[in-house]
């Protein structure tokens, strides 16, 4: 997978209905009531021409003016934090502040992707408490890549089970507190081509569970929590022009990862991940995104180390951790279009399942996701979007999503 944090701003409460009351639905429409004023707002500028044969450009006094007041706003959206304030039946009231932004280390070097810096704090009336720092860094024209997430977090986890068949009947909540840090060092051995060493450093403690839980019943691994580290080989081709708005060009990132004991870890476990992307740009500005993952584990593997389904960037719609084993695999394909300048809109669809090894992940098993969003245009220099989704997947799964760049 990629190691990249794009954390959830706003709210993700998939698997759960959203109240009448809650914020995310309320946020969700002012952003839609925008987008609609907005192309009503250009479609008249559109048509507001004189009756005078020779008078055939339409007035655009308007849309100068929101250019303008766009401009100004992104300058004060690279320098503020922006605010975060939502609702959801797991956490409670959760508030806190998010930065973002793209940069260029020298402003002379025209070949250098942007890289990226990016921060969030929440808190919640339920005790939930997130505090992440990621990096995307590239330096000396694309040959050598950093990519890290720094994470603290404390928080209730919805824990349905081991497997492609648990139910929302069998949740329960674990509490836990948890640090980690992960970093890829990536470097270019030929055009588009990478190579380089991972780190995972995690360490998960008090961790807090019903006395039936179905952890203790089935002693699963992870219970006690502790001390995690782990390092291995990493691989990857990318040949998108820009990273966080791809519109052609390819991705593909594999992660090999050994946690032995003789490094200080309390689980002898290896993890691999694989994340594999690809952009159609079939007319003016219009892009389909494919992309597809893998992730398998082997080992004396703790629960919250399994492959996963779920969150805000895959299989959006359903909570992470929902469903877990040993193998998982996903795909997803993108549409997305604009709409009106910063403004546009995309679909998708997806499908997924997770596995105790790759021959058990049979046809008949496979869960749907499926959604729409809002784009909006926050970096104009770099062509980058705000971007609000709604997924959803059977029985009521839903998740609600505030974040910055594509999802992929």
């Amino acid at each position: 997978m990629l190691l990249q944090v794009r954390s959830t701003l706003i709210y993700s409460a998939a698997n759960k209905k959203f109240h009448g009351s809650g914020i995310g639905p309320r946020i969700f429409l002012m952003f839609t009531l925008m987008f609609f004023l907005s192309n009503s707002w250009a479609q008249q500028d559109t048509i507001s021409v004189a009756s005078s044969a020779t008078d055939t450009i339409p007035k655009k006094d308007s849309i100068s003016k929101f250019n303008k007041f766009n401009a100004k706003m992104e300058k004060l959206f690279k320098v503020i934090p922006v605010p975060i304030l939502s609702y959801s039946t797991e956490a409670g009231q959760i508030f806190g502040l998010a930065k973002f932004n793209l940069f260029d280390f020298k402003k002379n070097d025209t070949i250098t992707k942007p890289s990226k810096l990016s921060e969030v704090v929440t808190f919640s009336t339920k005790g939930k408490i997130n505090v992440s720092i990621s990096n995307e860094l590239l330096f000396n024209k694309n040959k050598y890549m950093i990519l890290s997430f720094l994470n603290y977090r404390k928080e209730p986890e919805y824990f349905f089970g081991i497997g492609n068949d648990v139910s929302r009947e069998n949740m329960e909540k674990i509490e836990y507190s948890r640090f980690r840090f992960n970093t890829t060092h990536l470097f270019m051995v030929a055009k588009n081509f990478y190579i380089g060493p991972p780190l995972d450093i995690a360490y998960y403690w008090d961790i807090k569970t019903d006395s039936n839980s179905y952890l203790i019943k089935n002693n699963v691994t992870g219970l006690d929590g502790g001390f995690t580290i782990g390092t291995g080989f990493s691989a990857g081709f990318d040949n998108r022009k820009n990273r966080y708005n791809p519109n052609q060009g390819a991705f593909a990132l594999a992660i090999l990862n050994w946690h032995p004991s003789f490094l200080g870890s309390k689980y002898n476990y290896a993890r691999f991940d694989l994340d594999m992307r690809k952009y159609f740009n079939p007319w003016y500005k219009h892009v389909i995104a494919i992309q597809a993952t893998t992730s398998f584990v082997t080992g004396d593997v703790p629960y919250y180390d399994l492959a996963m389904l779920g969150g805000d960037n895959k299989m959006r719609g359903y909570y992470l951790g929902a469903y877990r084993d040993n193998v998982s695999i996903d795909a997803q394909v993108e549409y997305r279009m604009p709409v009106w300048n910063i403004f546009g809109i995309v679909g998708w669809i997806g499908t997924g399942r997770v596995g105790d090894s790759y021959s058990d992940l049979s046809l008949d098993g496979f869960k749907l996701s499926y959604g729409g969003g809002i784009r909006i245009r926050v970096d104009s220099k770099h062509n980058t979007n705000l971007r609000v989704d709604w997924g959803f997947g059977p029985h009521g799964m839903n998740g609600f999503y505030i974040n910055f760049a594509e999802a992929f």
